[in-house]
């Protein structure tokens, strides 16, 4: 009788699909290691019943090995909950039994019933702090046996987004397309059509107080055509920030601190790490020069270039301003 190098019994558990499918894929991929022929059902609640699932998981006449895979095991009914409830008491030698579980209570005692049966669990919830969206795309690099530094992994993140499908490919195109260690200026070449990505890069090195990057990363933006009044925005609403996490708090939370500042509640620790070394005089005076720089690019002065260069220079000192 043929066995898999899968796990006989496997529950993948959380929210992200693209998680969820690469757990499901790695399990078929170690059963197909020892038999290249495995056979593989891949199914869902919709699709099932209770002969159907009988067909799947009973004693094979060639013994050949199976991979039965039910996906969205919280949404089965009573009676094929209760089913594959007894599957799990008496598993086929030569099936390895894959139970795709969307976490949380609906469906949690088969879920429950699985573990304590002794199944392999694989994790897969959405992350949902920025570190972890970090960590994630490092991730993707690692996998690929390629290095990002951290501020191009931040800077992708900036210009994608939180959809870890779009993440993932994003971090494929880099691989495939650049060579070495990628770093902001690859990650700014490819994603240079979203200019708040770019507008948001010049703005953070700006009050971050590093001031060659930020000269860096606003002539790529001027030289791809990134419009300079969304340049002027993003520094206006990272000026907006510094402005309301340097005054003292009095205890307000965090969700209104970020609505304050009109950014998602996750990037609340980078601003208060930005907002190191300013002073209620640099704040004032970096308020200053966006609306100034605000009316020489609208009409006020002759080069909107050398107002947000000016800009960029003033605020980038104004950080150490006492």
């Amino acid at each position: 009788m043929a066995t898999t190098s899968a796990p006989p019994l496997s529950v993948v558990v959380g929210d992200e699909e693209l998680l969820a499918d690469r757990a499901v894929a790695e399990i078929v991929a170690a059963a197909r290691t020892e038999d290249p022929g495995v056979d593989v059902h891949d199914l869902m609640p919709a699709q099932l019943t209770a002969g159907k699932l009988a067909e799947a998981t009973s004693p094979s006449l060639f013994g050949e090995g199976r991979v039965v895979v039910l996906r969205s095991a919280q949404d089965l009914n009573k009676d094929l909950a209760a089913e594959v409830t007894g599957l799990l008491k008496n598993p086929a030698d030569d099936v390895a039994l894959v139970l795709v579980h969307a976490g949380g209570a609906k469906g949690k005692a088969l879920l429950d019933a699985a573990l304590k049966a002794g199944a392999r669990r694989f994790d897969c919830a959405k992350p949902t702090k920025a570190s972890e969206r970090l960590q994630f795309v490092k991730g993707e690099f690692s996998r690929a046996g390629r290095q990002i530094t951290g501020d191009a992994a931040q800077g992708l993140l900036d210009a994608v987004g939180n959809d870890l499908r779009e993440l993932a490919a994003a971090c494929t195109q880099l691989v495939s397309d650049t060579e070495g260690r990628v770093d902001n200026a690859a990650v700014a070449r490819y994603h240079s059509g979203k200019a708040e990505a770019t507008g948001f890069t010049v703005a953070d090195r700006a009050v971050e107080g590093r001031l060659p990057e930020a000269l860096e990363q606003l002539r790529w933006c001027l030289a791809v055509g990134t419009a300079p009044v969304l340049i002027n925005s993003a520094l206006a609403g990272a000026v907006r920030g510094l402005a309301v996490v340097a005054q003292p708090q009095r205890g307000a939370a965090d969700a209104e601190l970020a609505k304050r500042a009109k950014i998602p509640p996750w990037k609340l620790k980078t601003l208060r790490q930005q907002a190191r070394g300013w002073s209620p005089q640099g704040v004032a005076r970096a308020m200053a020069v966006v609306a100034e720089t605000d009316a020489l690019i609208k009409g006020a002065g002759r080069d909107p270039a050398y107002a947000l260069e000016r800009a960029v220079i003033q605020i980038a000192t104004a950080r150490n301003q006492r």
